[in-house]
């Protein structure tokens, strides 16, 4: 079997460039052709010469992932289906705004979690994302926006299929490749990472001093609801969440973002509010209170405008950093919690 060449560093494309009695710097321009200008073959690679191409192209093979599906939304999102070379399907989306224009990319192959509300929940993880195809889905979402919107990228989000910190060496593999001035040269300060909360990794992005935004997926500050919600929860509770947090931030300085989804009757209430409150309030951060998307065989439903209000009033009051995100793409069931890989 032929390996992947983008599985390769840089050092291991050099001595295979050396053994070949080919001189170290064309490794070098392999590697641009691969990240820097994304080509899915040895044949695009035209500074090369013939017979290099034919001994890369004997050695190892480019699995780059293919456009299977897109979706426009009323309202401008754009969803991606993506095919993976073993046939693996996932999903990527394009969110624009007046001045911003996302990327929301997934990490793995479906979802280890079972999150009650999240339709990704329903589908069983087949494997994790290598950090080629975690890449690809920026490029292609990139060439959307451009096509669409006459505009780059300006953020990326790991807030699509899978849970990132359990693919946590892939996902930061992939960050370095998106950010280095030899691929995407993209600001890390435009890139957050979130995660479900497993206190363990959460700390180990602490020690590894990630310049990345870090958000948690909170959906409640009490245990007991929480845990109904997200069972993630039994072994990551509140308190072990908030110690890797304080931990995270000691270590890094970087402003931590609470995702929080409302839910009528659930996690709503005033009481709910004050309880948010007091586990926010330890950390510099900020709150994006986010709009429920209906999903099939979920009992949840969003609350209700005047309830919505309510909370986010109650939040302000008291001093709390809130940002409201409206769902986007719901039509193509693109918004948050809704991508199922219904192709």
């Amino acid at each position: 079997m032929k390996k992947d060449i983008r599985s390769c560093s840089l050092s291991e494309i050099e001595a295979f460039i050396i053994d070949i009695g080919e001189p170290k710097f064309k490794a070098k321009q392999v590697n641009e052709w691969l990240w820097a200008k994304s080509i899915g073959s040895f044949e695009e690679m035209s500074n090369l010469s013939k017979s290099l191409r034919e001994a890369l192209g004997s050695a190892f093979k480019i699995n780059k992932l293919k456009v299977h599906k897109k979706l426009k939304s009323n309202d401008g999102t754009i969803k991606m289906a993506f095919k993976l070379f073993d046939g693996g399907i996932i999903e990527g989306v394009l969110i624009p705004s007046e001045d911003r224009y996302t990327a929301c990319i997934s990490s793995q192959v479906g979802c280890s979690l079972d999150c009650r509300f999240c339709a990704t929940g329903f589908l069983k993880r087949e494997r994790n994302l290598l950090a080629s195809e975690i890449y690809d889905q920026v490029v292609e979402l990139n060439t959307v926006s451009k096509q669409n919107y006459d505009h780059p990228l300006t953020n990326i989000v790991y807030m699509g299929m899978g849970e990132p910190l359990l693919n946590y060496n892939e996902v930061l593999k992939s960050v370095e490749y998106i950010t280095s001035s030899k691929g995407l040269h993209f600001s890390p300060k435009r890139i957050t990472v979130s995660t479900a909360g497993i206190d363990k990794m959460i700390r180990k992005l602490g020690d590894d001093n990630v310049k990345f935004n870090l958000a948690l997926s909170l959906h409640s500050a009490i245990d007991a609801t929480r845990a109904q919600m997200m069972s993630i929860n039994q072994k990551n509770d509140l308190k072990k969440l908030r110690e890797a947090l304080k931990y995270y931030f000691s270590k890094t300085k970087n402003l931590v973002t609470y995702e929080y989804i409302l839910f009528k009757g659930v996690n709503d209430s005033l009481d709910d509010a004050e309880a948010l409150y007091q586990f926010t309030k330890h950390l510099p951060s900020k709150v994006n209170i986010i709009e429920y998307n209906q999903v099939e065989k979920v009992p949840y439903r969003g609350s209700s405008p005047k309830q919505f209000n309510t909370f986010i009033k109650y939040l302000k009051e008291k001093g709390v950093n809130i940002h409201v995100r409206r769902s986007r793409g719901k039509d193509v069931d693109a918004a948050c919690g809704q991508l199922a890989n219904k192709h």
